[in-house]
């Protein structure tokens, strides 16, 4: 087994998805058991494959029929939860959704070598909980989940199950919910967890915080974290796992910095208004909303947060009329994509908080929401073939960076991606507060432990070295321009 400081980091440029799915393998690898049907233009299979070898997963059998690269991760009978990214049916400002959500061929590569680890018993479920207001059909098409699991069926009689963890899709128009439609979510249900004073909020307790979530009741936000309360009614599935198997996109983030394995476990939530997103206000005023207290920025919490209001009751007019004052705001008060607002820059105290209350939660709760000492196994890999920089997570631009990147210690896998951005983990406090020691903890491993197996010398080594020359200079989202980059 490789140690938590072990990641391993596949770049090629030259490599490419698969064009069709079921997004078969590019060769007829040894290893290989499903058929000899073959796709040649899904190199990120390959990839994929490389990255497991670099890890130097059950190394004495690679190149064999027998190498089974995540045996000792993944046992015969388990149930494995792999989640991707799939946070929204299109990108804003782009017409690649490559960029955008975890790739088909990269799950399908996933999902073979789980399989050939539980020996075809046991359960894959394929599970995420995009956007409340994104279309899973449409995401589902985009992955070509239906004819991986279609394929699996036919070739082995086995049910590779896909979950939509969301209890509700909010229906939204011209930028405004109208509407909020129950959905199934979570066929095991969910769980309510707690995390009283081990939750990152609980440094903010009685600083008389008022935080906003996902959607315009306040009210149900605060309520689950006040009090020294902080809860979140997180996936059974995802709790119950034997193993929890993350395959985040590399891209930027408006609110903490970089997404990732951390930020990515917004997705095991039902319950997305519990999540904090941002306190309102500016640091002054005991927020994080806005950079700084100005004249415009009171004007305009006043009316977003009245109308807010309004649309919470669900009055039609009151809707028509945000619907069409909504660009008029933008012209007066500025684009959210160019002026910084609702906790989108390097100042929100918030938004990382809650993602690592969700990583904790994953590793160390039960299915009754309780913290135990026995940490969950997990598993990574990154699909950086095509990234998002800029605007991310939703609205930044393409950008190709051939990189696959594995490990079995999700922070150390996020600062390693984060690095090889051009991040400095260190400026980015969802990645260096992961590494907290103390009841708990995140990363299984120090900084100083963390080395890198790459197909490129200039990439192996310690994160130190990489930390020193990155390989790429991805552009952050601009209200964390200056703020994150590695100095070169």
């Amino acid at each position: 087994m490789p140690k938590p400081g072990d990641v391993a980091v596949y770049m090629d440029k030259t490599v490419s998805y698969g064009v069709r799915a079921p997004f078969h393998p590019p060769a007829g690898f040894p290893e290989y058991r499903l058929g000899s049907i073959k796709d040649e233009s899904n190199t990120a299979y390959a990839a994929v494959r490389t990255c497991l070898r670099l890890m130097g997963l059950d190394r004495e059998n690679y190149g064999t029929p027998a190498w089974n690269p995540l045996r000792g991760i993944v046992q015969p009978g388990e149930t494995v939860v792999i989640k991707p990214n799939m946070i929204a049916h299109k990108p804003v400002n782009s017409d690649s959704y490559e960029c955008l959500i975890t790739d088909g061929s990269v799950i399908r590569a996933v999902v073979d070598y789980v399989y050939l680890a539980m020996g075809g018993e046991g359960t894959i479920v394929v599970a995420d909980a995009p956007q409340e207001d994104s279309h899973i059909e449409l995401i589902k098409q985009r992955i070509g989940i239906d004819a991986i699991r279609e394929f699996y069926s036919q070739a082995r009689r086995f049910e590779i199950k896909f979950c939509d963890l969301r209890d509700t899709h909010r229906v939204e128009k011209d930028g405004v919910y109208v509407d909020v439609i129950d959905l199934p979510g979570d066929p095991l249900g969910n769980v309510r967890v707690d995390l009283g004073r081990l939750s990152y909020l609980a440094e903010h307790d009685g600083q008389g915080k008022t935080y906003y979530g996902s959607y315009y009741d306040i009210d149900e936000t605060n309520t689950h974290h006040s009090g020294g309360l902080h809860e979140y009614m997180l996936s059974r599935t995802a709790l119950e796992a034997d193993v929890f198997i993350g395959v985040p996109k590399l891209k930027t983030h408006k609110k903490v910095g970089v997404t990732l394995n951390l930020k990515g476990l917004v997705g095991i939530n039902g319950r997305k208004n519990w999540l904090p997103h941002y306190a309102i206000g500016s640091p002054s005023e005991n927020g994080d909303q806005f950079p700084e207290q100005t004249a415009r920025s009171r004007v305009e919490n006043s009316l977003v947060l009245r109308v807010k209001s309004l649309l919470l009751r669900k009055n039609p007019l009151a809707q028509l009329a945000a619907r069409k004052l909504k660009p008029m705001g933008y012209k007066v008060f500025g684009d959210t994509e160019e002026v910084v607002r609702s906790g989108n820059w390097y100042g929100n105290d918030t938004c990382w908080r809650m993602s690592l209350d969700l990583n904790r939660a994953l590793l160390y709760a039960n299915a009754k929401g309780l913290l135990g000492e026995k940490r969950k196994r997990f598993f990574s890999i990154v699909d950086g073939i095509v990234g998002m920089e800029g605007n991310g997570p939703v609205a930044g631009r393409p950008r190709r960076a051939g990189l696959v990147i594995a490990g079995v210690d999700p922070v150390a896998v996020d600062a390693v991606g984060a690095a090889l951005m051009g991040f400095d983990y260190r400026r980015i406090p969802l990645l260096a507060r992961a590494f907290d020691s103390g009841e708990f903890p995140l990363a299984g491993c120090r900084p100083e432990d963390i080395v890198l197996a790459a197909n490129r010398e200039d990439l192996s080594g310690p994160l130190s070295r990489l930390l020193l020359k990155p390989p790429m200079a991805f552009e952050p989202h601009f209200g964390w321009k200056g703020q994150v980059e590695i100095a070169r």
